[in-house]
């Protein structure tokens, strides 16, 4: 996922692609999961800030928790979707 950078999980995933394929489960698996996720933390540093947010104490557990869900429904789908 891309908890800390984006660029770093774009060129994991790009890396996984060039070595399986395209078309291959593990390149499939690492597309739909480099897509399902965001970049908590820049979310919340850049995003929080430019709106004026002070607050976000609960923001940081509920973001890395969305990643685990975006993480774990990506599995699940291409494993019912491409076994």
């Amino acid at each position: 996922g891309r908890i800390l950078s984006g660029p770093a999980a774009l060129g994991i995933t790009a890396d996984l692609i060039d070595r399986h394929g395209p078309d291959s489960f593990i390149g499939r698996l690492a597309a739909t999961i480099d897509s399902s996720t965001d970049t908590t933390i820049y979310i919340l540093a850049v995003y929080f800030a430019s709106v004026g947010i002070k607050k976000a104490r609960y923001s940081l557990p509920v973001g890395l928790l969305a990643d685990l869900m975006g993480f774990l429904a990506a599995v699940y789908i291409c494993y019912r979707v491409f076994g």
